[in-house]
Protein backbone atom coordinates (compact mmCIF):
# COMPACT_ATOMS: atom_id res chain seq x y z
CA UNK A 1 0.00 0.00 0.00
CA UNK A 2 1.43 3.43 -0.86
CA UNK A 3 2.58 5.62 1.98
CA UNK A 4 1.30 9.00 3.03
CA UNK A 5 1.77 11.88 0.62
CA UNK A 6 1.55 15.64 0.93
CA UNK A 7 -1.91 15.85 -0.64
CA UNK A 8 -4.37 16.26 2.25
CA UNK A 9 -6.45 13.16 2.83
CA UNK A 10 -10.12 13.80 3.54
CA UNK A 11 -10.80 11.73 6.65
CA UNK A 12 -14.38 12.76 7.37
CA UNK A 13 -15.63 9.18 6.88
CA UNK A 14 -13.14 7.79 9.38
CA UNK A 15 -13.88 10.62 11.82
CA UNK A 16 -17.61 9.87 11.55
CA UNK A 17 -17.06 6.11 12.00
CA UNK A 18 -14.92 6.55 15.10
CA UNK A 19 -17.33 9.14 16.51
CA UNK A 20 -20.34 6.86 15.88
CA UNK A 21 -18.71 4.02 17.79
CA UNK A 22 -17.49 6.31 20.55
CA UNK A 23 -20.96 7.72 21.20
CA UNK A 24 -22.73 4.37 21.08
CA UNK A 25 -24.50 5.03 17.79
CA UNK A 26 -23.00 1.83 16.35
CA UNK A 27 -23.95 -1.43 18.02
CA UNK A 28 -20.68 -3.29 17.53
CA UNK A 29 -17.00 -2.70 16.96
CA UNK A 30 -16.48 -1.97 13.28
CA UNK A 31 -13.10 -2.88 11.86
CA UNK A 32 -11.37 0.48 11.35
CA UNK A 33 -8.74 0.73 8.61
CA UNK A 34 -6.42 3.50 9.76
CA UNK A 35 -3.57 2.37 7.55
CA UNK A 36 -3.94 5.35 5.20
CA UNK A 37 -4.81 7.75 7.98
CA UNK A 38 -1.88 7.60 10.35
CA UNK A 39 1.60 8.68 9.28
CA UNK A 40 4.10 6.25 10.75
CA UNK A 41 7.13 7.91 9.21
CA UNK A 42 8.82 7.37 5.88
CA UNK A 43 12.54 7.75 5.33
CA UNK A 44 12.01 8.84 1.72
CA UNK A 45 9.35 11.50 1.13
CA UNK A 46 6.70 11.08 -1.55
CA UNK A 47 5.50 14.40 -2.80
CA UNK A 48 1.99 14.92 -4.11
CA UNK A 49 0.06 17.84 -5.49
CA UNK A 50 -1.38 20.46 -3.17
CA UNK A 51 -5.07 20.52 -4.07
CA UNK A 52 -6.19 23.73 -2.35
CA UNK A 53 -7.13 26.06 -5.19
CA UNK A 54 -8.15 28.89 -2.84
CA UNK A 55 -4.92 28.91 -0.85
CA UNK A 56 -5.10 32.65 -0.19
CA UNK A 57 -8.28 32.21 1.86
CA UNK A 58 -6.42 29.91 4.25
CA UNK A 59 -4.33 32.87 5.33
CA UNK A 60 -7.40 35.04 5.91
CA UNK A 61 -9.15 32.62 8.26
CA UNK A 62 -9.02 33.24 12.00
CA UNK A 63 -8.04 30.45 14.35
CA UNK A 64 -11.06 28.80 15.94
CA UNK A 65 -10.80 28.85 19.73
CA UNK A 66 -13.69 28.38 22.13
CA UNK A 67 -14.55 26.91 25.52
CA UNK A 68 -17.35 24.36 25.39
CA UNK A 69 -19.32 22.22 27.83
CA UNK A 70 -17.89 19.04 26.28
CA UNK A 71 -14.13 18.69 26.02
CA UNK A 72 -12.41 16.12 23.86
CA UNK A 73 -10.88 13.21 25.76
CA UNK A 74 -7.48 11.60 25.22
CA UNK A 75 -5.68 14.91 25.58
CA UNK A 76 -2.78 12.84 26.91
CA UNK A 77 -1.76 12.23 23.28
CA UNK A 78 1.25 14.45 22.63
CA UNK A 79 0.36 17.54 20.56
CA UNK A 80 2.67 19.51 18.31
CA UNK A 81 2.00 22.36 15.92
CA UNK A 82 3.91 22.42 12.65
CA UNK A 83 1.65 25.16 11.28
CA UNK A 84 -0.10 25.64 7.98
CA UNK A 85 3.06 25.99 5.91
CA UNK A 86 4.63 22.71 7.04
CA UNK A 87 3.20 19.49 5.62
CA UNK A 88 5.64 17.17 7.31
CA UNK A 89 7.57 16.69 10.50
CA UNK A 90 11.16 15.55 10.12
CA UNK A 91 12.70 13.61 12.99
CA UNK A 92 16.37 12.67 13.15
CA UNK A 93 17.57 9.94 15.50
CA UNK A 94 21.07 8.56 15.99
CA UNK A 95 22.10 4.94 16.10
CA UNK A 96 24.35 3.65 18.82
CA UNK A 97 28.05 3.28 18.00
CA UNK A 98 30.40 0.83 19.64
CA UNK A 99 33.51 1.44 21.74
CA UNK A 100 36.84 1.15 19.90
CA UNK A 101 40.13 -0.60 20.71
CA UNK A 102 42.43 1.32 23.04
CA UNK A 103 45.41 3.01 21.46
CA UNK A 104 47.09 4.63 24.46
CA UNK A 105 48.62 1.38 25.76
CA UNK A 106 49.75 -1.98 24.42
CA UNK A 107 47.00 -4.56 24.74
CA UNK A 108 46.37 -8.21 23.98
CA UNK A 109 44.96 -7.10 20.62
CA UNK A 110 47.32 -4.40 19.40
CA UNK A 111 50.93 -3.27 19.87
CA UNK A 112 50.67 0.51 19.84
CA UNK A 113 54.00 1.44 21.42
CA UNK A 114 57.09 -0.12 19.80
CA UNK A 115 60.42 1.02 18.39
CA UNK A 116 59.95 2.29 14.87
CA UNK A 117 56.15 2.31 14.96
CA UNK A 118 54.47 5.49 13.71
CA UNK A 119 50.97 6.85 14.27
CA UNK A 120 49.47 4.64 11.59
CA UNK A 121 48.21 1.07 11.78
CA UNK A 122 51.70 -0.37 11.20
CA UNK A 123 50.55 -3.16 8.97
CA UNK A 124 47.59 -3.95 11.19
CA UNK A 125 49.67 -4.46 14.33
CA UNK A 126 48.39 -1.25 15.95
CA UNK A 127 45.18 0.75 15.89
CA UNK A 128 44.66 3.40 13.21
CA UNK A 129 45.77 6.98 13.70
CA UNK A 130 43.83 9.64 15.55
CA UNK A 131 42.51 10.80 12.18
CA UNK A 132 40.45 7.64 11.68
CA UNK A 133 36.92 8.82 10.91
CA UNK A 134 33.98 7.66 13.02
CA UNK A 135 30.90 9.26 11.50
CA UNK A 136 27.57 9.54 13.31
CA UNK A 137 24.91 7.15 11.98
CA UNK A 138 21.69 9.18 11.71
CA UNK A 139 18.20 7.92 10.88
CA UNK A 140 15.81 10.43 9.34
CA UNK A 141 12.08 9.79 9.55
CA UNK A 142 9.50 11.96 7.81
CA UNK A 143 5.94 12.07 9.11
CA UNK A 144 4.07 13.51 6.18
CA UNK A 145 0.53 14.24 5.11
CA UNK A 146 -2.65 15.83 6.31
CA UNK A 147 -6.08 14.62 7.32
CA UNK A 148 -8.81 17.17 6.72
CA UNK A 149 -12.49 17.59 7.50
CA UNK A 150 -15.15 20.30 7.73
CA UNK A 151 -18.02 21.20 10.04
CA UNK A 152 -20.73 23.75 9.29
CA UNK A 153 -24.00 25.24 10.53
CA UNK A 154 -26.60 27.50 8.93
CA UNK A 155 -27.73 30.70 10.63
CA UNK A 156 -31.05 32.25 9.51
CA UNK A 157 -31.22 36.01 9.83
CA UNK A 158 -35.03 36.40 10.06
CA UNK A 159 -36.91 33.12 9.59
CA UNK A 160 -36.50 31.82 13.16
CA UNK A 161 -37.07 35.07 14.95
CA UNK A 162 -40.85 34.80 14.64
CA UNK A 163 -40.76 31.73 16.88
CA UNK A 164 -39.30 33.70 19.83
CA UNK A 165 -40.82 36.46 21.86
CA UNK A 166 -37.77 38.72 22.03
CA UNK A 167 -34.11 39.12 21.09
CA UNK A 168 -32.95 37.56 24.35
CA UNK A 169 -34.81 34.28 23.78
CA UNK A 170 -33.64 34.13 20.16
CA UNK A 171 -30.08 34.77 21.30
CA UNK A 172 -30.45 32.02 23.88
CA UNK A 173 -31.61 29.64 21.15
CA UNK A 174 -28.67 30.52 18.92
CA UNK A 175 -26.28 30.04 21.85
CA UNK A 176 -27.65 26.52 22.20
CA UNK A 177 -27.17 25.88 18.47
CA UNK A 178 -23.55 27.02 18.62
CA UNK A 179 -22.87 25.12 21.84
CA UNK A 180 -24.12 21.89 20.27
CA UNK A 181 -22.05 22.54 17.16
CA UNK A 182 -19.09 23.09 19.47
CA UNK A 183 -19.82 19.71 21.04
CA UNK A 184 -19.80 18.14 17.55
CA UNK A 185 -16.37 19.64 16.94
CA UNK A 186 -15.05 18.35 20.26
CA UNK A 187 -16.30 14.86 19.37
CA UNK A 188 -14.39 15.16 16.08
CA UNK A 189 -11.20 16.05 17.94
CA UNK A 190 -11.64 13.18 20.37
CA UNK A 191 -12.28 10.77 17.49
CA UNK A 192 -9.06 11.94 15.82
CA UNK A 193 -7.07 11.37 19.02
CA UNK A 194 -8.76 8.00 19.49
CA UNK A 195 -7.89 6.89 15.95
CA UNK A 196 -4.26 7.87 16.63
CA UNK A 197 -4.27 5.78 19.81
CA UNK A 198 -6.01 2.77 18.22
CA UNK A 199 -3.50 2.67 15.37
CA UNK A 200 -0.61 2.80 17.83
CA UNK A 201 -2.03 -0.01 19.98
CA UNK A 202 -2.74 -2.25 16.99
CA UNK A 203 0.66 -1.39 15.51
CA UNK A 204 2.45 -2.50 18.68
CA UNK A 205 0.64 -5.84 18.43
CA UNK A 206 1.46 -6.24 14.73
CA UNK A 207 5.14 -5.44 15.32
CA UNK A 208 5.47 -7.62 18.41
CA UNK A 209 7.86 -10.03 16.67
CA UNK A 210 10.43 -7.23 16.30
CA UNK A 211 9.69 -5.12 19.40
CA UNK A 212 8.35 -7.51 22.04
CA UNK A 213 5.97 -4.73 23.06
CA UNK A 214 2.69 -6.71 23.16
CA UNK A 215 2.36 -8.56 26.47
CA UNK A 216 -0.47 -11.06 26.97
CA UNK A 217 -1.14 -10.80 30.70
CA UNK A 218 -2.99 -14.11 31.19
CA UNK A 219 -0.03 -16.16 30.00
CA UNK A 220 2.38 -13.85 31.84
CA UNK A 221 0.49 -14.31 35.12
CA UNK A 222 0.25 -18.09 34.75
CA UNK A 223 3.98 -18.32 34.08
CA UNK A 224 4.75 -16.09 37.07
CA UNK A 225 2.34 -18.10 39.23
CA UNK A 226 4.16 -21.38 38.67
CA UNK A 227 2.44 -22.69 35.55
CA UNK A 228 -1.23 -22.31 36.48
CA UNK A 229 -3.83 -22.42 33.71
CA UNK A 230 -6.27 -19.70 34.79
CA UNK A 231 -8.34 -18.00 32.09
CA UNK A 232 -8.78 -14.29 31.63
CA UNK A 233 -12.30 -14.50 33.02
CA UNK A 234 -11.03 -16.23 36.17
CA UNK A 235 -8.31 -13.61 36.67
CA UNK A 236 -10.90 -10.83 36.44
CA UNK A 237 -13.17 -12.50 39.00
CA UNK A 238 -12.06 -15.37 41.25
CA UNK A 239 -8.37 -14.45 41.32
CA UNK A 240 -8.82 -10.73 40.77
CA UNK A 241 -6.81 -9.61 43.82
CA UNK A 242 -3.82 -11.77 42.90
CA UNK A 243 -3.97 -10.61 39.29
CA UNK A 244 -4.24 -6.92 40.25
CA UNK A 245 -1.15 -7.22 42.42
CA UNK A 246 0.69 -8.91 39.54
CA UNK A 247 -0.51 -6.21 37.13
CA UNK A 248 0.76 -3.41 39.39
CA UNK A 249 4.13 -5.10 39.79
CA UNK A 250 4.36 -5.62 36.02
CA UNK A 251 3.67 -1.95 35.27
CA UNK A 252 6.32 -0.91 37.81
CA UNK A 253 8.89 -3.26 36.31
CA UNK A 254 8.14 -2.19 32.75
CA UNK A 255 8.32 1.48 33.74
CA UNK A 256 11.76 0.85 35.21
CA UNK A 257 12.87 -1.08 32.14
CA UNK A 258 11.92 1.78 29.84
CA UNK A 259 14.47 4.01 31.58
CA UNK A 260 17.26 1.69 30.38
CA UNK A 261 18.82 2.48 27.02
CA UNK A 262 18.24 -0.67 25.01
CA UNK A 263 16.79 -2.23 21.89
CA UNK A 264 13.66 -3.51 23.67
CA UNK A 265 10.06 -2.35 23.16
CA UNK A 266 10.60 -0.41 19.92
CA UNK A 267 11.44 -1.00 16.28
CA UNK A 268 15.11 -0.47 15.46
CA UNK A 269 15.81 -0.13 11.72
CA UNK A 270 19.48 -1.16 11.88
CA UNK A 271 22.18 -0.08 9.44
CA UNK A 272 25.27 -2.05 8.41
CA UNK A 273 28.39 -0.06 7.51
CA UNK A 274 31.66 -1.80 6.61
CA UNK A 275 30.34 -5.03 8.07
CA UNK A 276 29.34 -3.46 11.39
CA UNK A 277 25.64 -3.34 12.38
CA UNK A 278 24.38 -0.23 14.13
CA UNK A 279 21.12 -0.25 16.09
CA UNK A 280 18.75 2.42 17.33
CA UNK A 281 18.70 2.36 21.13
CA UNK A 282 15.98 4.17 23.09
CA UNK A 283 15.29 5.02 26.70
CA UNK A 284 12.31 6.79 28.25
CA UNK A 285 12.81 8.68 31.53
CA UNK A 286 9.95 8.55 34.03
CA UNK A 287 8.77 12.06 33.23
CA UNK A 288 8.51 11.18 29.53
CA UNK A 289 6.44 8.03 30.11
CA UNK A 290 2.68 8.09 29.57
CA UNK A 291 0.12 5.51 30.64
CA UNK A 292 -3.44 5.00 29.40
CA UNK A 293 -5.56 2.41 31.26
CA UNK A 294 -9.03 0.93 30.87
CA UNK A 295 -11.05 2.66 33.61
CA UNK A 296 -13.50 -0.14 34.60
CA UNK A 297 -10.54 -2.43 35.32
CA UNK A 298 -8.89 0.44 37.15
CA UNK A 299 -11.91 1.08 39.40
CA UNK A 300 -11.69 -2.49 40.71
CA UNK A 301 -8.11 -1.89 41.74
CA UNK A 302 -7.59 1.74 42.69
CA UNK A 303 -8.72 1.45 46.33
CA UNK A 304 -6.33 -1.38 47.10
CA UNK A 305 -3.11 -1.51 45.14
CA UNK A 306 -3.20 0.62 42.00
CA UNK A 307 -2.51 4.03 43.61
CA UNK A 308 1.01 2.80 44.28
CA UNK A 309 1.68 3.03 40.56
CA UNK A 310 1.24 6.78 40.68
CA UNK A 311 3.81 7.41 43.37
CA UNK A 312 6.41 9.81 41.94
CA UNK A 313 9.06 7.14 42.13
CA UNK A 314 7.08 5.11 39.58
CA UNK A 315 4.87 7.17 37.29
CA UNK A 316 3.66 10.71 37.79
CA UNK A 317 -0.10 11.15 37.90
CA UNK A 318 0.10 13.97 35.32
CA UNK A 319 1.18 11.41 32.71
CA UNK A 320 -1.78 9.12 33.20
CA UNK A 321 -5.29 8.98 31.75
CA UNK A 322 -8.11 6.45 32.10
CA UNK A 323 -10.60 5.67 29.34
CA UNK A 324 -14.08 4.21 29.68
CA UNK A 325 -13.72 2.41 26.34
CA UNK A 326 -11.09 1.98 23.64
CA UNK A 327 -13.03 1.96 20.38
CA UNK A 328 -16.74 1.31 20.86
CA UNK A 329 -18.66 2.32 23.96
CA UNK A 330 -20.93 -0.72 23.62
CA UNK A 331 -17.95 -3.10 23.47
CA UNK A 332 -15.67 -1.05 25.70
CA UNK A 333 -12.74 -3.39 26.31
CA UNK A 334 -12.00 -4.56 22.74
CA UNK A 335 -10.38 -3.18 19.59
CA UNK A 336 -10.61 -4.14 15.91
CA UNK A 337 -8.17 -2.14 13.78
CA UNK A 338 -6.07 -2.49 10.63
CA UNK A 339 -3.08 -0.27 11.47
CA UNK A 340 -0.50 1.60 9.46
CA UNK A 341 2.93 0.23 10.33
CA UNK A 342 6.45 0.60 8.92
CA UNK A 343 7.65 -2.04 6.51
CA UNK A 344 10.44 -3.50 8.64
CA UNK A 345 12.10 -5.02 5.55
CA UNK A 346 12.09 -1.65 3.77
CA UNK A 347 12.15 1.28 6.22
CA UNK A 348 11.47 3.75 3.40
CA UNK A 349 7.79 2.81 3.25
CA UNK A 350 4.80 2.06 5.40
CA UNK A 351 2.20 -0.65 4.87
CA UNK A 352 -1.17 -1.76 6.13
CA UNK A 353 -0.63 -4.28 8.90
CA UNK A 354 -2.67 -7.34 9.73
CA UNK A 355 -6.08 -6.60 11.25
CA UNK A 356 -5.81 -6.71 15.04
CA UNK A 357 -8.90 -7.89 16.95
CA UNK A 358 -8.34 -8.04 20.71
CA UNK A 359 -11.05 -8.89 23.24
CA UNK A 360 -9.70 -7.25 26.41
CA UNK A 361 -7.11 -4.47 26.41
CA UNK A 362 -5.85 -3.28 29.79
CA UNK A 363 -3.61 -0.39 28.84
CA UNK A 364 -0.66 1.04 26.97
CA UNK A 365 2.59 2.45 28.38
CA UNK A 366 4.62 4.54 25.97
CA UNK A 367 7.13 7.29 25.32
CA UNK A 368 5.44 10.65 24.79
CA UNK A 369 7.20 11.02 21.41
CA UNK A 370 5.77 7.73 20.13
CA UNK A 371 2.27 9.07 19.56
CA UNK A 372 1.49 12.64 18.48
CA UNK A 373 -1.10 14.77 16.74
CA UNK A 374 0.23 17.56 14.52
CA UNK A 375 -2.14 20.55 14.51
CA UNK A 376 -1.70 22.18 11.12
CA UNK A 377 -4.85 24.30 10.73
CA UNK A 378 -7.99 25.13 12.69
CA UNK A 379 -10.00 27.98 11.18
CA UNK A 380 -13.57 29.23 10.79
CA UNK A 381 -15.25 31.33 8.08
CA UNK A 382 -18.67 32.87 7.63
CA UNK A 383 -20.33 33.32 4.24
CA UNK A 384 -22.08 36.58 3.27
CA UNK A 385 -25.86 36.69 3.75
CA UNK A 386 -27.73 34.97 0.94
CA UNK A 387 -29.60 37.96 -0.50
CA UNK A 388 -32.84 36.22 -1.47
CA UNK A 389 -33.33 33.78 1.44
CA UNK A 390 -31.38 35.68 4.13
CA UNK A 391 -29.22 33.05 5.74
CA UNK A 392 -25.50 32.54 6.17
CA UNK A 393 -23.33 29.48 6.66
CA UNK A 394 -20.46 29.16 9.10
CA UNK A 395 -17.73 26.70 8.16
CA UNK A 396 -14.99 25.22 10.30
CA UNK A 397 -11.93 23.67 8.65
CA UNK A 398 -9.54 21.22 10.30
CA UNK A 399 -6.18 19.99 9.03
CA UNK A 400 -4.14 17.61 11.16
CA UNK A 401 -1.69 14.76 10.91
CA UNK A 402 -1.79 11.67 13.08
CA UNK A 403 1.70 10.40 13.91
CA UNK A 404 2.84 7.06 15.29
CA UNK A 405 6.60 6.57 15.69
CA UNK A 406 7.28 2.91 16.34
CA UNK A 407 10.99 3.60 16.81
CA UNK A 408 9.98 4.99 20.22
CA UNK A 409 9.11 2.76 23.18
CA UNK A 410 5.59 1.38 23.45
CA UNK A 411 4.09 -1.53 25.44
CA UNK A 412 0.55 -2.93 25.03
CA UNK A 413 -0.96 -4.87 27.93
CA UNK A 414 -3.90 -7.12 26.99
CA UNK A 415 -5.68 -10.31 28.01
CA UNK A 416 -6.64 -13.15 25.69
CA UNK A 417 -10.24 -14.36 25.89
Amino acid sequence: MPGRVLTPKDCYALINAIAAEATGRDGSITAVDSSTFVSVGESIMRTGTENTLNAISLVLGRTFMAVRPYEARLRIVNAINSGLYANRVRKISYMSRYAQPAGFVNTDLYINHAMGYDNGSNGGSSVASMWEQNQPVPLEMNFAGSSVWDESTTVYEDALQAAFKDEASFSEFMTGVMTEKGNDIEVDKEAFNRATLLNFMAGIYDLNSVTGGAIEMVAAFNTWNGGTTYTGAQLRSTYRKEFLEFFVATVKKLSNQLTNRSIKYHWSPSKTINGVQYDLLRHTPKDKQKLILYRPFLIDAEAAVLPEIFNDQYLKLANYEAVDFWQDELVPFGINVTPAIPDTSDPTTQIAGTTVALDYVLGVLYDEDAMMVDYQLEASYSTPIEARKRYRNIWWHFKRNSINDFTENGILLYMAS
